[in-house]
C-alpha cells in the first residue's frame, strides 16, 4: 500500500465524513421540525396562512442548492447578516430539506381519513389537540419513508458546501490531492475520488433499500 493512503484516508475520515454526517444531522433535524409544523399549517383552509407557506415551498424547493447556499454566504453580509460556511451551508440545506418535508406532510396529514378528526372533534378535541394527538401521530408513521429518503439526499447535497469551503468529504479529499499534487506531482484522483463514491454509496444505498422496506411496511 502507498505510504500517502493512510494519511489520506484518515483526514478524510476523521474531518470530512465527520463533518458529512454532522451537516447532514443538523439539517434533517431542522429540516423535520420546520418542514413538519408548515405542512401542518398547510392543510388549513385559510388563504392568508395557506399563501406564504406554499410560497415558503416553491421557492425553496425551485431554487438549486447551491444557489441558495451561495446567497446567504456572499449576499446576505450585504445587509449585515454574516453566517459562516458552515452555518450557511447548514441555513442552505435546512431551507431545501424543510420545503421538501412540508409538502410531504401536507399529504400524509390529508390522507388521514375524515373520520379521525370528526372522532377527535367529538371527543372534545381542537384543531391542536386533534393534531397533536390523533392526526399527526398517524402522519408521521406515513413520512418514515421520505424522511428516511430525504436524510440520504441531504448527505449527497452536503457536497455543494465545498463551493464555500466547508470542510465536507469532498473539500476534505480535494484538499489531499492538492497536497498530493504539491509533493509527488501526482493528485492520484481516480484513487481518492473513487473511495468517496463508494463512501456515499455505501451511505445511501442501505438508507435507500431501508426507505423502501419502510414505504412497503408502513404506508
Amino acid at each position: 500500500m502507498p505510504d500517502w493512503v493512510g494519511p489520506v484516508a484518515e483526514y478524510v475520515l476523521e474531518v470530512g465524513l465527520k463533518e458529512t454526517l454532522k451537516l447532514a444531522a443538523v439539517s434533517v433535524v431542522a429540516s423535520a421540525v420546520i418542514g413538519v409544523a408548515l405542512g401542518t399549517f398547510l392543510t388549513i383552509r385559510w388563504l392568508p396562512i395557506r399563501a406564504p407557506i406554499r410560497l415558503y415551498i416553491e421557492v425553496w424547493r425551485g431554487l438549486p442548492i447551491v444557489v441558495t447556499i451561495l446567497f446567504i454566504f456572499f449576499a446576505l453580509p450585504t445587509f449585515d447578516l454574516r453566517f459562516s460556511a458552515y452555518t450557511a451551508a447548514a441555513i442552505g440545506l435546512s431551507l431545501w430539506g424543510s420545503a421538501q418535508v412540508a409538502e410531504a406532510t401536507r399529504g400524509a396529514v390529508q390522507s388521514i381519513p375524515r373520520e379521525q378528526h370528526e372522532a377527535a372533534a367529538a371527543l372534545g378535541f381542537g384543531w391542536v389537540g386533534r393534531h397533536v394527538y390523533v392526526v399527526l401521530p398517524q402522519a408521521l408513521r406515513r413520512l418514515l419513508p421520505p424522511m428516511v429518503g430525504l436524510l440520504v439526499n441531504v448527505i449527497q447535497n452536503t457536497t455543494v458546501a465545498f463551493v464555500i469551503g466547508v470542510p465536507e468529504t469532498l473539500e476534505a479529499s480535494t484538499r489531499q490531492m492538492n497536497n498530493l499534487t504539491q509533493a509527488t506531482g501526482d493528485p492520484h484522483a481516480f484513487e481518492i475520488l473513487g473511495a468517496v463514491m463508494v463512501m456515499f454509496f455505501l451511505i445511501s444505498f442501505p438508507l435507500t433499500r431501508l426507505a423502501r422496506y419502510l414505504e412497503r411496511r408502513l404506508v
